[in-house]
């Protein structure tokens, strides 16, 4: 195989597994399905990653840097802070759009208990991204203080979280945009 292909399968090996997780958390990681998905064998995955924790880890820090990068592209593409903040909860509303998906780090925050140290440091910086993205929103758009700014950072993404969680029990996308508008209406989202 060449270097070329292995990246190849490396990459596709990654995407299944973010899907997978998405779905089923990091109990859904399965190597035999996986390969299944891949169209490779369940023991070529092990050259990639010769264990769950290390797929898991990949998995989930891919996934905070994928998410880093759409926040840059919110950050750039809005016309203020307070823009970027409006914007923010469609990265949630994405997942729930595609086949009633949720956010990989809070499906992986949940197992908590069952995640090897370096997967939950992968899961929590998805969180710090999050809330350091958040907070900088919100002191730009002096809706917070610099002291205050990362307390109503975390409770933005805990409550937008949250509402993606609801939303997917009920299967339910209008409910996600109903819990947004509410978080709007309360103030603890700018309207």
């Amino acid at each position: 195989m060449a270097a070329t292909s292995k990246g190849n399968v490396r990459e596709a090996i990654l995407v299944a597994a973010r899907e997978a997780a998405m779905a089923y958390g990091y109990g859904g990681l399965n190597f035999r399905d996986l390969a299944e998905t891949v169209g490779i064998k369940a023991a070529s995955i092990n050259y990639h990653f010769a264990t769950k924790a290390l797929l898991g880890e990949a998995v989930a820090r891919r996934y905070w840097e994928d998410i880093a990068r759409d926040l840059e592209a919110i950050s750039t593409n809005a016309r203020s802070p307070t823009e970027a903040l409006r914007r923010y909860p469609s990265i949630f509303r994405l997942s729930l759009e595609r086949d009633n998906r949720i956010c990989l780090s809070s499906f992986m925050a949940t197992e908590h208990d069952e995640l090897p140290e370096p997967v939950l440091k992968e899961v929590q910086t998805f969180a710090d991204v999050n809330t350091a993205w958040l907070c900088e929103h919100l002191v730009a758009a002096k809706l917070a203080s610099p002291a205050e700014g990362e307390l109503r950072a975390r409770a933005i993404y805990a409550a937008v979280a949250g509402a993606q969680i609801i939303a997917r029990s009920r299967s339910d996308v209008k409910l996600f945009d109903e819990l947004i508008e509410s978080y709007r209406r309360m103030g603890l989202l700018p309207s």
